[in-house]
């Protein structure tokens, strides 16, 4: 492989924004829109593996299970991880492929469906956290618990939704299908909504688990093991901010794991958004890794000149384009 290598992440809500209903057409028109960013990293020079979220195109697959219930039986969560995995991928592979015909640019693009092993034992099982699928009214919450073994909480007033592990990956089953695809120019979309969970039973068999990985530590994990030069974390933010949402509020463009780990630990960063993306940029660089990039959709093109986004590297003194 003569190129190097980018690893880009990012949310299921590039596909899916909260003002749109989830119909194909839409989520297949915002795919063009990612589509061309993606190729804009291609141009750059890099052999590129995408992984993207899934987060409200599984929750509106729980919703048709939870509709159709007593007409077709609903599958498990690891199951409608990989129907998202497989449709999202599609509509990805889609427009990413006919963006690179556009742009005479010759190269396959592969949706690889990707089971990440977890470890059974990982204490996110004891403490179910991550809400999932359709809210429900105290009665139904009530049969579902009982009937499933859920662990449902009560959300915000709006009603009941059923809590999942969200446990760390620790291996990634097809990582040399992936390493040897991008070695040979394609580009691969893997571990979609952070891979399909599944863990290694006393025979050392796979077996699904429903569960949801955070797709920010399951592409980190793919970045350490594919060997990349750039990871890329697409948010919401142009930068990565020091005292967000305080008068005192400073964007960062660049700062080394030291600093991004003292920030985490002063709460900088919260668990739900910011907190997930620098803990996995830490372990990447940690893991060996070289770079990693957080910026939006809308400033990734400066960013990839330096020109936005915030730079997080091993050490800032020995950074040369600080």
């Amino acid at each position: 492989m003569n190129n190097k290598l980018a690893l880009i992440a990012f949310g299921g809500n590039a596909m899916l924004s909260a003002e749109e209903k989830g119909t194909a057409k839409e989520q297949y028109n915002n795919a063009k829109h990612a589509a061309k960013l993606m190729v804009d990293i291609v141009k750059k020079g890099y052999e590129l593996i995408i992984v993207h979220g899934n987060g409200p195109q599984v929750g509106n697959v729980l919703l048709q299970m939870e509709a159709a219930a007593n007409i077709v039986p609903p599958f498990p969560l690891d199951v409608c991880d990989a129907m998202t995995e497989g449709s999202m991928g599609y509509m990805m592979e889609r427009a990413i492929l006919n963006e690179l015909r556009k742009q005479s640019i010759d190269k396959e693009v592969v949706t690889l469906l990707t089971q990440v092993i977890v470890d059974k034992e990982d204490r996110a099982f004891t403490n179910p956290t991550k809400p999932i699928g359709p809210f429900y009214n105290a009665f139904r919450a009530k049969q579902l618990k009982k009937e499933n073994k859920w662990a449902m909480v009560e959300d915000a007033g709006r009603g009941f939704r059923r809590v999942v592990p969200s446990p760390k990956p620790i291996d990634i089953v097809p990582k040399k299908a992936i390493r040897s695809m991008v070695e040979k120019g394609i580009v691969v979309v893997a571990a979609g909504g952070g891979g399909i969970p599944v863990f290694l039973n006393y025979n050392g068999y796979v077996e699904g688990v429903e569960a949801v990985i955070d797709k920010d530590f399951a592409s980190s994990l793919i970045a350490r093991e594919a060997g990349v030069d750039l990871f890329i974390i697409l948010t919401g933010v142009d930068r990565v901010v020091e005292n967000f949402g305080k008068e005192n509020a400073v964007p960062l463009k660049v700062i080394d794991i030291k600093r991004a780990g003292q920030m985490l630990t002063e709460g900088q960063f919260p668990p739900g958004s910011m907190g997930p993306k620098i803990s996995a940029s830490i372990e990447y660089i940690e893991g060996g890794g070289k770079e990693v990039l957080i910026t939006s959709a809308e400033k990734l093109r400066l960013a990839l000149i330096g020109r936005s986004g915030t730079r997080i590297v091993r050490d800032l003194k020995k950074d040369a384009r600080r």
